[in-house]
């Protein structure tokens, strides 16, 4: 079935659907429609996005879940809840390093990884397709967080193992107005991934569509 079969799904299917009204119940293969405002990225306005795969963010005191989303586009999204005083969706997207360049001095981006974890980084002239993503300052907030990646694990059903891991350290910058980050996540042997993270409402995910 392609992906607007999934999303509509058969009019001869009786079976009842499970019941899908909040992030935290998102299972692979579920859809979910954003809403349309411009005040999203692109990439994310009016968008039916299939949950591919759940992976699981472990470190010391907790453990936070990591839904990879995916539409009619080739492009890899990911989704996380923050539960501070109001629940917030965080959107990101995988940048590569010459992207990463575009948006960043980078001898500027690399104090991120330098003690004592104090960077300020100052966004350049951004490219269009990320000037959704981006802010115009940011401020470090992480400084080499270790935890474990446990690739396509859900811990919400799953007991977590340490040696099923990837160990990395974290580091991260917010922007002023706490509505735009940049993450750096660096494992073992150096391999790094950065991410552009946007906060958004809870409201943002219109509907929801169980799997079949």
């Amino acid at each position: 079935m392609g992906f607007f079969g999934k999303l509509f799904g058969s009019s001869n299917d009786d079976k009842p659907k499970r019941t899908l009204e909040k992030p935290e119940q998102l299972q692979v293969g579920d859809i979910i429609t954003l809403d349309d405002s411009f005040a999203l990225p692109a990439l994310l306005r009016g968008q039916s996005l299939e949950i591919k795969q759940i992976n699981t963010y472990e470190y010391e005191f907790s453990k936070s879940v990591e839904w990879v989303l995916q539409g009619s586009t080739d492009d890899i999204l990911f989704l996380s809840v923050e539960n501070d005083d109001v629940q917030t969706l965080v959107f990101s997207l995988k940048i590569s390093r010459d992207i990463v360049g575009q948006i960043f001095d980078l001898d500027e981006f690399s104090q991120l990884f330098d003690e004592p974890g104090r960077a300020v980084l100052n966004a350049k002239e951004l490219p269009p397709e990320y000037s959704q993503w981006a802010g115009q300052v940011y401020r470090q907030c992480e400084f080499a967080q270790f935890g474990y990646f446990h690739d396509r694990v859900d811990h919400r059903s799953q007991r977590l193992n340490e040696d099923q891991g990837d160990s990395f350290e974290r580091y991260s910058a917010e922007s002023d107005d706490e509505k735009y980050g940049v993450e750096a996540e660096v494992y073992e042997g150096g391999e790094t991934d950065v991410v552009l993270t946007v906060q958004r409402p809870i409201t943002d995910i219109r509907q929801y569509w169980p799997k079949s």
